[in-house]
């Protein structure tokens, strides 16, 4: 193949797709991406067999319709650090040659019918359309939450998607926090008939939410028994589901709002800001916050062996409810408050210091999480 087209246009195109180049693979040929030059398109096509996304380039130069294997990596590095408008790359299986202004560069090549075949999207006959404005909010609502280091936990390193109807919702946990989100979406083709668990790696999500840039876009979501297919304008994500069984969080969240008899309002920024000020005196060993609620107010305190103490007040002329203390992990309230991309306010239900608390904006987003031993 033979082309050449906007160096921007490739460079974003390369990084959008370098997420779901193999990092470790005892392939080496899944450490690259698969371009593909037709008509007045490109197609590049990463794949390290668990996840995978084809995305398309319109708007290039094709002088010689092709396929080649291309080193994304080095790619990458040349687009970024070059400063011309236009990139041309003739590649075959012997190699790649690439031309960025006055500079030239050589890069081994591999034959492309190594390179294994992504799956076309297939939605069976039936899946769901959501916008991708509305899908990004909900990812970033809920993914922060899906479990990161426990590898021994599979089901929760994924973030669960359920779709219902009119309704699309998100669920991720990592046994100390709960996110739920939902949103609007249209149903094609016929219900579900049986409940299944489609759990999402988190790989995926980050993949997914990079591609969703035009809010108004609508998404087609096909979610199948051991695999989930994402299709927008410009690009298909295919991935393998986890495995596992899902927490019962519908009746976690449930028992948590049983037992609340305190409902406090926060107003988002001004919680948020406080919280981290009075994380700064916390250390590796210290990772709490103590939050001590009265009547009119609420006084934060950290403290860590090294690093000193902090108390930080924040006014509440709403709340005339008893005193009652809690403790939180400060990393685990800074993320959540930071995915309210501007929501005013949040509504806190709770109990006491020892049981969950509930964080609930609006109707559609529901935060649970888990408070520390005093």
């Amino acid at each position: 193949m033979k082309i050449t087209c906007p160096r921007e246009g490739l460079q974003t195109a390369c990084q959008l797709v370098s997420a779901a180049v193999a990092a470790r693979t005892t392939k080496p040929i899944l450490s690259n991406v698969k371009a593909t030059a037709a008509d007045d398109g490109l197609t590049l096509v990463a794949f390290d067999t668990e996840v995978g996304i084809r995305y398309e380039l319109r708007g290039i130069q094709v002088s010689k319709a092709g396929e080649a294997i291309l080193a994304v990596n080095q790619l990458t590095q040349i687009l970024r650090e070059s400063q011309d408008p236009d990139v041309s790359i003739d590649a075959n299986d012997d190699g790649a040659k690439v031309k960025v202004g006055t500079s030239r560069f050589e890069m081994p090549g591999y034959p492309v019918n190594e390179f294994p075949d992504l799956p076309a999207f297939d939605d069976g006959g039936r899946y769901h359309e959501v916008s991708a404005g509305e899908l990004r909010k909900m990812i970033r609502r809920t993914s922060f939450a899906a479990d990161k280091k426990d590898s021994t936990r599979f089901a929760l390193s994924g973030v669960l998607w359920e779709a219902e109807g009119k309704i699309a919702r998100l669920v991720a946990t990592d046994s100390k926090r709960l996110a739920v989100c939902e949103g609007n979406a249209t149903l094609h083709g016929p219900a579900e008939t049986t409940k299944g668990s489609h759990l999402v790696p988190a790989k995926t999500m980050t993949l997914l939410e990079r591609n969703l840039t035009d809010d108004g876009e609508l998404v087609r979501v096909a979610l199948r028994p051991n695999e989930a297919m994402f299709q927008t304008e410009r690009a298909m994500i295919y991935t393998r589901l986890v495995e596992g069984r899902y927490p019962p969080y519908r009746d976690i969240i449930a028992q948590t709002r049983k037992q609340a008899n305190l409902k406090i309002n926060l107003p988002v920024e001004s919680f948020l800001s406080r919280v981290r000020q009075a994380a700064i005196m916390t250390d590796d060993e210290s990772k709490r916050v103590d939050l001590t609620f009265s009547s009119g107010k609420v006084i934060m305190k950290a403290r860590g062996a090294e690093t000193g103490s902090s108390e930080v007040v924040m006014t509440l002329p709403e709340y005339e409810g008893a005193e009652v203390n809690i403790a939180f992990d400060p990393q685990y309230v800074t993320e959540f408050l930071r995915a309210l991309e501007g929501e005013p306010s949040v509504l806190l239900e709770m109990c006491d210091g020892s049981k969950p608390a509930l964080f609930q904006c609006g109707e559609t987003y529901r935060y649970l999480v888990m408070p520390l031993a005093g």
